[in-house]
């Protein structure tokens, strides 16, 4: 969604739209993996002002993603919902030479005058950063068993846990004082 920037007032303006994720999609893939994807657009509720020179939108983005659980590889929704607030200021200008941004430049954001703002961006910025980096079905899944390959979340398998080379026991129980 791009809104005009003459469009955007100092008066709040609210707008409520589905944002597309044809675009967000394959920028959640890595090789031939795919932890998240979005099989339906995303809801997005923003409000968008103009104060002086500097533009701002307050917003909720929300929607499902389907995942696979990275200890069972079982596929499952995920709701996600990311409220954000987000300030562009102008770009700086420098007269066709370099400039030098101060330390506090560098976590801005910023618009080019007179062309339109992409909300798509700043939408697709907000759901990665909602998104789990280990997708997970859930805090308790047991995962798959090493051995035999079953979902333990299913059922229990017979298989007994590795636990070492059994002439290294003694070691394990070995306690190392680091006072001394």
């Amino acid at each position: 969604m791009k809104i005009p920037f003459k469009d955007i007032l100092d008066d709040v303006t609210d707008l409520a739209y589905p944002e597309p994720t044809g675009e967000l999609n394959p920028m959640l893939k890595r090789g031939e993996s795919r932890d998240y994807q979005f099989p339906a657009p995303l809801d997005v509720a923003v409000s968008f002002y103009k104060a002086e020179r500097d533009l701002f939108f307050d917003g909720r983005v929300a929607g499902e993603a389907t995942g696979t659980c990275a200890r069972c590889l079982e596929a499952f929704v995920l709701p996600v919902v990311q409220d954000f607030s987000v300030i562009l200021s102008p770009e700086p200008t420098g007269l066709g030479r370099e400039i030098e941004l101060a330390p506090g430049d560098l976590t801005l954001s910023f618009y080019s005058r007179g062309e339109d703002v992409d909300l798509t961006r700043i939408v697709y910025e907000q759901i990665m950063l909602a998104l789990p980096i280990r997708p997970l079905c859930g805090e308790q899944c047991r995962g798959l068993c090493s051995q035999c390959g079953a979902n333990r979340n299913i059922k229990e398998c017979s298989c007994t846990e590795e636990t070492g080379d059994p002439r290294l026991a003694v070691l394990r129980g070995l306690k190392i004082d680091r006072g001394a």
